[in-house]
């Protein structure tokens, strides 16, 4: 390696890792340096419970990675990732046995919100499905509209941007029956915010587009074949990864032209020097984790639930709604809205012969240092009864455990920064180029920038972007 490498990336998500690959392969010199001892960020895979039951400490399901403009454009299955599908991407059970489900098929997906509201859902999502690679590339590149790369395709993007705009309780009202706004709702929640939060639907609609699109897929082996599979390709390009190495200050680095942080903006900040730059950065509420290891599947009384990946358990576009606010607001919610993910349904290296791991959480106060194992197991049990049965062994992770895995979820909060009001679009604060910071040769590259949360990879295709421009105009 030369003496003065041409980008420093500190941490190796998959943000981190994607604005790495992207300036490899374009023929820059590139060093990744991760404080923990595998690469993966929030895309990890562990035995946290028992050995052989291999859980995902965070994200699990996929849907904006297998859609993602960024690992789209990598060769990442050279490198070993595998994508399964789900016979369902997504269930919401009810009380009567019945779910609304997201399945690849619009018309399946219609059928099952009855009705009065199949047609409401077919004119949502239609209109974008033909064009749905032009759409992601404008939307989930939102991040390129600061740094030299204008919406290819406007009229479209403004059209997707009426509807995307709204807060889901707005969504709603096209909506006549229960099954349909709740379907959005749980979609909507992934964002940790109240459903009247503008711009919320833009979330479930790009949920739904991506089940239609290509699924919600979980990676072959857990969510670490991601992080391995792009480990792999920056490696085969020349980039070098260290592990086990923190860093506290910028010093500590070796010379560099560029330095790129897949860290919290605060922490950005403290590491280069930049003082109070991001202190008006807010971060949001948190969720309450559980990973099991079970004897068999969840007996779930919806025999949708029980063939989908994703469950969200609410079961009410109301009660979703509440447990959020609760949530936000700083309260517990006695009964949370779960989201729930059962990645051994289709793949069978996640768990022992017959076995199954499974993971749910609730929403809770950042910081929140409360046992909600007690409300998420009731909820479970409404919709699954015995399920308490077949547990084997059960790992709980509250907000502070959820920061200890990973520094960038500030008081557990695993968008990695609140996702309300203007912060939901305007990341981490309102400027011109968003990746990049007072130091010329310092970027900002992880979930705390456009596009936001998500393993996509997308922040860091963008940060990448910002610092190949930056290094085109200096020597």
């Amino acid at each position: 390696m030369p003496s003065i490498r041409d980008a420093v990336v500190v941490g190796a998500g998959p943000n981190g890792l994607t604005a790495a690959v992207e300036l490899a392969r374009r023929g820059f010199s590139v060093e990744v340096f991760e404080a923990r001892e595998t690469v993966g960020g929030g895309a990890r895979t562990e035995e946290l419970t028992l050995p052989g039951f291999r859980h995902d400490p965070c994200s699990a399901v996929h849907p904006t990675a297998a859609v993602s403009p960024a690992f789209t454009s990598m060769p990442l299955e050279q490198y070993g990732l595998e994508w399964l599908h789900p016979e369902l991407c997504m269930a919401n059970p009810f009380p009567d046995g019945t779910s609304a489900v997201l399945a690849r098929s619009v018309s399946e997906t219609a059928r099952s919100l009855g009705p009065r509201d199949a047609a409401a859902y077919r004119r949502m999502v239609e209109p974008f499905l033909p064009r749905w690679d032009e759409l992601a590339e404008d939307f989930l590149g939102m991040g390129s509209w600061f740094n030299g790369r204008f919406p290819q395709h406007p009229l479209l993007l403004a059209r997707f941007g009426l509807t995307a705009l709204q807060p889901v309780s707005l969504l709603n009202l096209r909506f006549r029956d229960e099954k349909a706004r709740a379907l959005m709702a749980g979609m909507g929640g992934h964002v940790i915010a109240p459903l009247s939060t503008p711009a919320m639907s833009g979330a479930a609609l790009t949920f739904a587009l991506a089940a239609h699109r290509a699924g919600w897929p979980v990676p072959r082996g857990g969510s670490q074949a991601i992080s391995d599979a792009l480990a792999a390709y920056l490696r085969a390009k020349g980039g070098q990864i260290h592990t086990g190495t923190e860093v506290k200050r910028l010093d500590e680095l070796p010379p560099a032209r560029a330095y790129v942080f897949d860290t919290s903006p605060r922490a950005l900040a403290r590491i280069a020097g930049l003082g109070n730059a991001y202190d008006a950065f807010r971060y949001g509420a948190s969720v309450f984790k559980i990973d099991y290891a079970l004897d068999g599947p969840v007996p779930w009384t919806s025999e949708e639930a029980r063939r989908a990946g994703t469950v969200h358990v609410g079961p009410t576009a109301g009660a979703i709604g509440t447990a959020l606010e609760d949530a936000v607001a700083g309260r517990a919610p006695e009964r949370p809205f779960l989201i729930t993910a059962q990645p051994s349904l289709v793949d069978p290296t996640r768990a022992p012969a017959g076995k199954h791991v499974f993971w749910a959480y609730g929403h809770v106060p950042n910081g929140w240092e409360g046992d909600a194992t007690e409300a998420v197991e009731a909820q479970l049990e409404r919709f699954a009864p015995g399920f308490r049965d077949r547990v084997l062994a059960r790992a709980t992770a509250g907000p502070p455990q959820l920061a200890a895995r990973n520094a960038n979820y500030v008081g557990g909060d695993f968008c990695a920064g609140a996702a309300d009001g203007l912060q939901l679009m305007i990341r981490p604060k309102l400027t011109r180029e968003p990746y990049g910071t007072a130091h010329p040769a310092v970027f900002l590259c992880s979930s705390s920038a456009p596009p936001g949360p998500g393993v996509h990879g997308m922040a860091g295709h963008h940060a990448a972007r910002a610092v190949w421009r930056r290094l085109r105009q200096r020597p």
